[in-house]
């Protein structure tokens, strides 16, 4: 398995980020939720048919963004569909380089903000309703599919979700993982240094009326056809019996900095494990901290974090030392390898 990876690796890493300089466009619309009180922010990034100049789309003092036409008209044809999932107290600006690079690429691509755990709202009524996370996703490609007038024609038997870090959990959910409160309760008492132990402390869905059992239920959609994860977290409580009769593909990407609140031998490689060996990829990064899945950080970003919220500069930060590259550099591997992912798993 190691040499296929390797493999892999090498010819992901000549890959560009931009396949070609097509235009891309991108919207941004609420999706209205008077039943459960719970409305998102949805974007969609998508191949488009303009001549018009393109714009900085997430573009900030800390942050680098990415170019798109606002609200051009799509592009004929019917095309692949990515939802994206963002991590606790992200937002969908984060993964704006992998959006745009995917769209590029011929993909139609949303992304939401998670109301609770988004830098946006952070309010512990909706936090504590994680179980929503993996519905959002659905109700995007819902969205998304019902427009195609908006955003462009959906292919329906080519649709993926993509996660960073707490986003990862909420992928795998949607692809068919199931979570066990019980027994993540019980690993916590001995990882709890864990940053999804800590995190899930602090959001405690299963403090909430029936929160258990909607945390434990089935929150699969079975229109996704293959899923990806950003170095996760909160993988320690799917079951192992749901992860390995995990009915899509899967490719696992994990930073391969050590960090103890977050290494990938206790989440990402120990989750890749339990998947099905036949359709599941591992890769660690090993110049890749966790935060290099963001944005790239613009000059004297660190200064601006840290007098904000003092050692938050930690977001900028990647691999050190001989060897390390940059975080454009590993953006540009990722999008190879999800890239020859994704196009190998619809073949299938």
């Amino acid at each position: 398995m190691k040499t296929v990876f390797s493999t892999l690796l090498l010819l992901c890493l000549a890959a560009p980020v931009l396949a070609d300089n097509s235009p891309i466009g991108f919207q941004t619309a609420t999706l209205p939720d008077a039943q459960n009180d719970r409305p998102l922010q949805l974007v969609v990034w998508y191949p488009a048919t303009t001549n018009a100049k393109p714009e900085l789309i997430a573009d900030d003092i800390v942050f680098v963004g990415a170019l798109a036409v606002p609200d051009a008209p799509p592009a004929a044809g019917e095309h692949p569909l990515v939802v994206l999932s963002h991590g606790d107290g992200g937002n969908w600006g984060k993964q704006v380089w992998l959006a745009s690079a995917l769209a590029h690429r011929g993909y139609i691509v949303a992304a939401v903000n998670h109301p609770g755990t988004t830098s946006r709202d952070r309010t512990p009524k909706n936090a504590a309703q994680l179980w929503q996370r993996p519905k959002d996703l659905s109700r995007a490609i819902d969205a998304v599919i019902a427009q195609p007038k908006l955003f462009g024609a959906v292919a329906t038997q080519r649709i993926a979700v993509i996660g960073h870090s707490l986003g990862g959990w909420t992928v795998m959910e949607t692809a068919g993982a199931r979570f066990d409160p019980d027994l993540f309760t019980r690993d916590c008492s001995t990882h709890a240094v864990l940053a999804g132990c800590k995190a899930y402390l602090r959001m405690n869905p299963t403090g909430v009326p029936d929160g258990k059992a909607k945390l434990a239920a089935d929150l699969s959609d079975k229109r996704v056809r293959a899923v990806v994860s950003l170095d996760l977290g909160l993988s320690r409580g799917m079951t192992d019996a749901s992860l390995a009769a995990l009915p899509v593909p899967a490719l696992v990407i994990a930073a391969g900095v050590s960090e103890e609140a977050l290494p990938a031998e206790l989440e990402s490689a120990d989750m890749a494990r339990r998947l099905p060996k036949a359709s599941t990829q591992y890769l660690e990064i090993g110049d890749a901290s966790h935060f290099s899945f963001m944005s790239i950080c613009k000059p004297g970003a660190v200064k601006l974090l840290e007098a904000d919220v003092p050692g938050d500069g930690i977001i900028c930060g990647d691999g050190e030392g001989e060897g390390a590259r940059s975080r454009e550099v590993i953006h540009g591997q990722v999008v190879g390898l999800i890239s020859e992912f994704l196009a190998k798993s619809f073949r299938n």
